[in-house]
């Protein structure tokens, strides 16, 4: 019998994208969605919700890995609770999870740094809580995703005449399809613990990220440097959301991705 994978956020951004991966690799697979889908291309749809743990229990029966997709802007930790305590309740699969670049260095001390940067925070206390489950795990730092970039550029600009960055301040984002290729090789190997980070092809300074995505959109906005507060931010212009070694994939690169979304 071939194996049964399950994947939380398995419609969401990077998700969407391992599925295939492992269905086309011979794994069944099961994806966690919180509104009721039919099963299609192959794939078994169950209903839940790793916020609250409605569903989990059932969610997980049989799965001998599970794949952590689903996170969001806040209370990344309550899910990864609730998930490991479903997962320690079945047969022990192996969990991988995908986590951020940074999570171990950006400090969220304040109410400045968890307003801004609460999110590290909570992928933080997500990680810790994998590690200590007792259960095979793997976890995979990665950096923003162009998706996020975009968005975050999106929002920062819909009011002219300007458009704000956090002045020295750095991104080395990565294609979604690339960290889901990581994510699926994790999946079908053995349990790892704390792997490489992925990263993408360049660093930019966030100034030419904004102008980038202005030419691309071709909005008018003046890129408007400015300081951010907070010991977050300060780590964050120290690089700390940035891969210690410095390596990347060398795949999609930022202005390939704007090309796309510019056709």
């Amino acid at each position: 019998m071939t194996s049964l994978t399950l994947v939380t956020g398995g419609t969401g951004t990077l998700g969407r994208l391992v599925v295939p991966l492992l269905r086309d690799a011979g794994h069944r697979v099961r994806v966690l969605s919180r509104s009721a889908r039919d099963h299609r291309d192959g794939v078994e749809f169950v209903t839940g919700d790793v916020s609250t743990g409605d569903g989990l229990d059932a969610a997980v029966k049989g799965a001998g890995t599970i794949v952590h997709c689903a996170g969001s802007a806040k209370g990344d930790e309550v899910k990864a609770r609730n998930l490991v305590g479903a997962a320690s309740r079945a047969d022990g699969p192996h969990l991988v999870f995908v986590s951020v670049v940074g999570a171990d260095r950006v400090p969220v001390v304040s109410g400045v740094d968890r307003a801004m940067f609460g999110y590290f925070a909570a992928k933080r206390e997500a990680e810790r809580i994998v590690e200590g489950s007792g259960l095979p795990w793997t976890t995979l730092r990665a950096t923003q995703f162009y998706e996020f970039v975009w968005t975050t550029l999106s929002r920062l600009s819909a009011l002219p005449p300007v458009l704000p960055t956090w002045a020295g301040v750095r991104f080395q984002p990565v294609d979604a399809g690339e960290v889901a290729a990581r994510l699926a090789g994790l999946a079908l190997g053995a349990p790892a613990g704390l792997v490489p980070d992925v990263a993408g092809p360049r660093v930019y300074p966030m100034e030419d990220l904004a102008r980038d995505y202005l030419k691309a959109v071709g909005r008018r906005r003046l890129v408007m440097p400015m300081p951010a507060p907070g010991r977050a931010a300060r780590a964050f212009r120290n690089g700390a959301n940035l891969p210690l070694d410095g390596a990347g994939a060398g795949g999609r690169t930022w202005e390939e991705f704007l090309a796309g979304r510019a056709r």
